[in-house]
């Protein structure tokens, strides 16, 4: 360690240091727009192109750091500018039209360089483009890429909305006079100028790594797009100082160090990220799996019970589930009080329950049958799938656009939602006939049907009924009622 820290003391290897982490962080930020908006096979296309620059760039002025950043920004450009003409005006994919070029520029520019290394006196070595000369950085060169990495930092600061807009709502952003195909090209010109600053320390190969990797990462691990930036920007600093350190330790490239630090850190987050990681989308559908099981357990003992014949076995059969794994739900059911403690007996919050997970089976079904047009043998499987998914909300949707049935397609009852009668008004059907129930859920539904004179025990018959009332004859006078207040009166059929 002491001989890394004299090492990195040492004004070549700060200066490697320096440059690295800028690039880093400038890659990190404007890779973000870059994969949000599909183009990252333009920001390879552009790392390659740029090679005719500096050959033009070294045969007008020399080795000149300047000189080439000016002749890359000018090829990077002209780049894009064919790339998007191809892709508007030419019957070609627009993946294939960027292969088409960036090729093409790409070996002009390996052909230019070996020519040019021929002449006598000439040191120009194409590796040192490819994947970068950290360690030889001079001062001229940290200046520019400095300059740089600041313009493209303010930059993507001043200019943030219009890139966020046009990101993603690009339609919109044109209905708000925003021109998206400069945006586009502006973003094509910080490109070219990051891809231009990374020439020295990654090379134009590696340079991609360093633009897709670190934003690849950071949109795993947010969906934010503020904190996706500053992620980003992070995961390109640490993949630049740790590719650097490695590389120093283990006496390797350091470009090539950088893009494999980049990608471990994109690997630990495609496993370990909070919400989109491999991990935990396994424990999560490992602890949804528990969930329905635990459901269906709790579902087919409330059918068992009614039948009279709620066992072990019983429950082994329907479930198709080991007596041990059944032992160990039986355990957290009644962890959560859907069992009696010592009783092998459903509680009473364990039946409201079984009552929720029942109705959203039938409810479901009906609308298989009754929406969907399928039939009534059709529609088992799928209920027994969503039952688990429908929230309440969503029940009581679908039960008013069913019209509050009262009974299933297999004809099944339909339990009623929970702080509801079990015996509604608002299920019975046309012409049938009900007397009012002395049992109702509270005072206040009590004293209504004392204002409409619904004495406990007076009889009627449905009428008519719809999404939004019932009305019912009352020795032949006619009570019309809507539906919420129909749901809550409680009738013996």
């Amino acid at each position: 360690m002491a001989e890394i820290l004299d090492i990195l003391q040492q004004e070549w290897a700060f200066r490697a240091l320096l440059a690295s982490s800028l690039v880093g962080i400038m890659c990190g930020l404007l890779g973000c727009f870059i994969v949000l908006r599909n183009m990252s096979l333009i920001g390879d296309a552009l790392s390659h192109a740029i090679l005719p620059g500096v050959v033009f760039a070294f045969m007008i002025l020399g080795y000149s750091a300047l000189g080439f950043f000016v002749g890359s920004v000018i090829a990077g450009l002209l780049t894009a500018l064919i790339i998007t003409w191809i892709q508007q005006n030419v019957g070609t994919k627009n993946d294939a039209a960027v292969g088409i070029v960036f090729t093409a520029m790409f070996s002009i520019g390996v052909m230019g360089i070996s020519w040019i290394s021929r002449n006598e006196g000439v040191h120009l070595d194409l590796k040192d483009f490819l994947f970068g000369n950290v360690l030889g950085v001079s001062n001229q060169d940290l200046v520019l890429t400095s300059a740089v990495a600041i313009y493209v930092l303010l930059s993507i600061i001043v200019f943030y909305r219009y890139l966020f807009v046009t990101t993603f709502q690009p339609i919109i952003a044109q209905t708000m006079g925003i021109s998206v195909k400069i945006i586009h090209y502006f973003l094509m010109l910080l490109l070219s100028f990051a891809v231009v600053a990374s020439l020295q320390t990654v090379g134009v190969i590696l340079v991609v790594a360093m633009l897709i990797t670190p934003a690849s990462t950071a949109l795993l691990l947010s969906d934010r797009l503020e904190w996706v930036l500053i992620i980003s920007a992070l995961i390109g600093l640490g993949a630049a100082v740790f590719g650097l350190v490695g590389a120093i330790i283990f006496e390797t490239t350091p470009g090539p160090a950088m893009a494999v630090v980049a990608t471990l850190f994109y690997v630990l987050a495609v496993f370990f990220a909070p919400s989109k990681g491999v991990l935990f989308r396994y424990l999560r559908q490992r602890s949804m799996r528990q969930r329905i099981q635990l459901e269906d357990l709790l579902k087919q003992s409330y059918r068992l019970a009614q039948e009279g014949g709620l066992n072990i076995h019983r429950l082994e059969k329907k479930l198709g589930l080991s007596s041990y794994r059944i032992k160990r739900h039986l355990k957290e059911a009644r962890r959560r009080g859907w069992f009696e403690n010592k009783d092998f007996s459903l509680s009473a919050k364990g039946k409201e329950q079984a009552k929720r997970l029942v109705r959203a089976h039938r409810l479901w079904e009906t609308y298989q049958v009754n929406k969907m047009g399928l039939s009534a043998e059709q529609i088992h499987e799928e209920a027994e799938h969503y039952e688990h998914h429908l929230t309440d909300d969503l029940l009581e949707e679908v039960d008013k656009v069913l019209g509050f049935p009262a009974f299933d397609p297999h004809g099944s009852p339909i339990p009623a939602r929970m702080a509801l009668p079990d015996s509604p008004l608002a299920r019975m059907t046309v012409q049938s006939m009900g007397a009012v129930s002395p049992k109702q859920l509270n005072e206040h539904i009590t004293a209504f049907l004392w204002e409409k004179q619904l004495l406990p025990g007076t009889q009627f018959r449905i009428l008519e009924r719809t999404s939004d009332h019932v009305i019912i004859e009352v020795n032949e006078q006619h009570i019309q009622l809507l539906m919420n207040q129909a749901l809550q009166i409680n009738v013996e059929v």
